[in-house]
């Protein structure tokens, strides 16, 4: 008998003893949970990245991401010019017997104000090999390494501060001015910081330095070796990534996106955003231009949506 209740066992239907699993399988199960606390739902993710970074704090925003390397100024106009908008400097190197005039003056002045330059005297020859031949008329500025931030620093400096993530991400731009000018949006917007390629990119020059007019130095720049990588490690970490592009299907005005954590990309003037970029991106947006011009340089379209985004947080 009991073999034969095992093999009956096997038969659909209600068994003897299931204590009323089928009436409370048709009773409620209470509202429905909020956004945040539903697993998949873009707002889990954007808390869940939000508690992964409140345990975890870099020790410095710039440490992780290496550094640059080295370089001259040279000219005395330069050299005046880098140390009255505040970059970085080591050592003014300046040649013996020069013609003291008054540009030479106020290098000797400004680097003495600013403390933690050295000054070296040196002869012509040496200047000349130092700086490859060039007409440094006995005026050289040496620029230390940039130490540049990692992307996920950026995102952490962010959440520290309470705030969602504003990030700009360049994708091909190649002239360090328009870096310079992208640094200086984003600080004038409250954004958290730039990341650019590790390869045939901008980087942190004493150029970049002076467009950015002295906002590099509140404002990190973190370099990926790989740009696509480094944005799809944001997109799982709940930040929207938003491309710029002529033909998006997005204005800049209509894109709510913009209101939350996002990373906003911007390609470069003649090529736009490269194909793997371009389809990492959740969103692309275009900017309208009335005027009929085809495209903007990389520091003005990026000031356009910082401002967007900018006004959409206030």
């Amino acid at each position: 008998m009991a073999a034969n209740n095992r093999r009956m066992s096997g038969k659909k239907g209600a068994q003897v003893g299931s204590g009323g699993q089928r009436r409370r399988g048709l009773e409620g199960k209470g509202p429905t949970p909020p956004a945040e606390a539903r697993k998949g739902h873009k707002k889990n993710r954007i808390a869940g990245a939000k508690a992964k970074q409140a345990t975890r704090r870099p020790a410095t925003l710039k440490s992780r991401g290496g550094k640059g390397t080295s370089e001259m100024v040279v000219g005395r106009n330069s050299v005046v010019e880098a140390l009255r908008e505040g970059v970085p400097a080591s050592t003014l190197y300046v040649q013996q017997f020069i013609d003291n005039d008054e540009r030479v003056r106020e290098a000797l002045q400004l680097a003495g104000e600013r403390g933690g330059i050295h000054l070296m005297e040196a002869p012509r020859p040496e200047l000349d090999r130092m700086t490859n031949g060039l007409n440094h008329q006995g005026l050289v500025l040496q620029v230390p390494p940039y130490e540049y931030a990692h992307p996920e620093d950026l995102a952490a400096g962010a959440y520290d501060q309470g705030e969602d993530p504003l990030i700009v991400a360049l994708d091909g731009v190649t002239d360090p001015r328009n870096l310079g000018a992208v640094v200086r949006s984003v600080s004038a917007f409250g954004g958290h910081g730039v990341v650019v390629p590790e390869r045939r990119a901008a980087g942190m020059t004493a150029g970049a330095w002076k467009t950015s007019a002295g906002a590099a130095a509140r404002t990190p720049v973190a370099r990926a070796t790989n740009l696509t990588r480094a944005l799809e490690g944001y997109k799982k970490a709940g930040i929207a990534i938003v491309g710029l592009a002529a033909d998006g299907e997005h204005t800049v005005h209509d894109l709510e996106a913009l209101g939350g954590p996002v990373v906003i990309v911007v390609g470069s003037e003649g090529k736009g955003l490269s194909r793997l970029v371009g389809e990492t991106c959740d969103y692309r947006v275009r900017i309208p231009m009335p005027g009929g011009t085809e495209s903007l340089n990389a520091g003005v379209a990026a000031g356009v949506v910082l401002y967007e985004a900018a006004r959409r947080r206030s």
